[in-house]
Formats: C-alpha cells, structure tokens, sequence
C-alpha cells in the first residue's frame, strides 16, 4: 500500500498539470451541458426555438395530402448526420492508426519547436481522449439518423385533416410527438458536432495543459454565444409568433 501512494504521489507530481487540465475539461463540458439544459427553460435558444417551428411545420404538415416536401426535408437532414457519422468513422480510423505509430509520433514531434517534449505514453492518453469523443459523436451520429427515421414513419403514419386542428386532442398530440421526434434528433446530432468543437481543444493540448485549459474556455464560450447570443436566433425569433418557441426538449433524452 505504501509503495502505491508513493507512486500515485510521484504520477501526481510529474503529470500535475495533465491531470489538472483533464479535470478542467470534463468539469467545462459538463457544467456547460448542464446550464445549457437549465438555461433553455428559462430563455430563448435556438434549440427551444427551431422546436417551435418543428411544431408549426408538424402541424401544416396534418393538412397535407401529398408529403413528398415533408419526407424530402427529412432526407436532407439525414444526408447532413450521414457525412458527419462516415467523417467520424474515418477520423476514428486515423487515431487508432497512430496509436501504433506514437515513437513515430515522438520523434516527429521533437522536431516542432513548440512543442514541450512528450513521453510515448502522454501521446497514447491523449490520442485515447481524443478517439473516445470521436467514438461519443459517433454513436450521437447514428442515433440522430435513426430517429429522423423513426419521424419519417411518424409523418407518413399522420392522418390528413384539413382545417384548424388546435382543438383536436390526438391530432395534436400526434403534432407534439413528432415535432419532438425531429428535435431529439436534431439535439443529438448538435451534441456530435460539439464533440467535434471539443476535439479541437483536446488538439491544443499537446501544446501545454495550460493551452488546452483555455482553449477549452475559448470553445465553450463560442458554444454559448451561437445558442444563446448569436444573430441567426435573432433572425429566428423575430420571425416566430408562437407562444411555444421556448419549449425545449431535455438534452438528457437520448
């Protein structure tokens, strides 16, 4: 037991600064989660936002015969998550690669002027970091396009009424269901592409832990602005007259 608190003492003190910039990381990502999800209940956003116009377009979408538009409109989005889950893969494909390589990794990168030098070791941790967001925004990828599947079916299924449906319990219970089936998909392939901001934080980190410590603020921060501060909200909301636009569905459903 000795001999193991002398070690950990001994990791502590020679990859301090690793550890710290770690924690620092995951305590970001996840504090930003967790605000964005407390944050969207109580002022506009643009997932709360664009949820408002999936309703609207649910419910145009009841009073429909033909829904070519309206299956046309789902494919587009799913050819979006396709390319980013097969982008994934690939860049997935390339971290593994270099996990093998990381001497080659070492040498190359003693030959960078500022990069601090880096045991074969620090280079496999952090590749590992790096291929377990990739692996993250993977598996969000293929669940975001299985759901736009499942709203497919939903708007195919829905019934054709014409006329003002708001009095209509089921017909608009079936509006609210599918609506909040397009935002989860939606919400899901939001978090792949932060997986992708995160990663270019996780990059800097073979600079200095401080660097990527930063960086981590820098990228959470722009996250904020475009979800709660950006000019395409604004855009949005100005253009949105529903009581409903801050209606959001909860980031945990996955």
């Amino acid at each position: 037991m000795e001999s193991l608190i002398i070690y950990m003492m001994a990791v502590m003190s020679e990859q301090g600064w690793n550890i710290l910039s770690l924690t620092w990381f995951v305590i970001a990502v996840q504090g930003y989660q967790s605000y964005a999800i407390r944050a969207s209940r109580r002022k506009d956003s643009l997932a709360g936002v664009l949820h408002a116009y999936r309703q609207r377009w649910m419910m145009r979408m009841i009073g429909r015969d033909m829904r070519i538009s309206d299956i046309g409109a789902v494919a587009n989005l799913e050819r979006y998550v396709t390319l980013f889950a097969s982008s994934s893969l690939l860049v997935l494909a390339g971290l593994v690669t270099l996990v093998g390589y990381t001497d080659d990794v070492v040498h190359i990168g003693g030959g960078i002027p500022f990069l601090p030098p880096q045991s074969s070791l620090e280079w496999q941790f952090k590749l590992f970091v790096l291929i377990l967001i990739f692996v993250y925004a993977f598996f969000k990828f293929t669940w975001s396009l299985r759901q736009y599947g499942f709203a497919t079916v939903m708007i195919s299924s829905a019934p054709v009424v014409y006329g003002d449906i708001a009095d209509n319990k089921d017909l608009m219970d079936h509006v609210n269901r599918s609506a909040k089936i397009l935002s989860m998909a939606a919400n899901n392939f939001n978090f792949g592409l932060r997986a992708y901001y995160y990663s270019l934080a996780v990059l800097t980190w073979s600079i200095h832990p401080l660097v990527f410590m930063i960086t981590t603020c820098v990228v959470v921060y722009i996250l904020y602005s475009r979800e709660f501060n950006s000019s395409s909200l604004a855009e949005l909301k100005g253009s949105n007259d529903s009581k409903n636009r801050k209606t959001i569905v909860d980031y945990h459903i996955i």
